[in-house]
């Protein structure tokens, strides 16, 4: 190994999370903020939380309720045009006509 290339290392480097928790591992930095830890993260816990950053969260569900309006106008437009569509046979078009004249 080359000698003066590697970081020095703490053994007792102080990991901090924004819950309150905290404990002691080894890093090359004295001290690490995290947002997230094994005490407040929903996989251990079981809790149904979001975790968000940045009010992704938000964005998502905000562009899930634009892709369902979509959704529903792409729907609607190919309803309308089968609607539209001509008979493609002299059999379509005679039932065609038999229930235009029941209605």
């Amino acid at each position: 190994m080359k000698p003066n290339i590697h970081p020095q290392y703490f053994d007792d480097a102080k990991v901090s999370c924004a819950c309150g928790n905290s404990f002691v591992t080894g890093a090359t930095v004295p001290e690490i903020r995290v947002e997230v830890c094994n005490k407040c993260h929903p996989f251990f816990t079981g809790e149904m939380k979001y975790v968000d950053t940045l009010g992704r969260v938000e964005k998502f569900q905000k562009n899930q309720a634009k892709a369902k309006v979509i959704r529903e106008q792409i729907v609607k437009k190919q309803e309308e045009r089968k609607e539209r569509q001509r008979p493609s046979s002299l059999r379509e078009m005679i039932e065609l006509a038999k229930k235009q004249a029941a209605s």
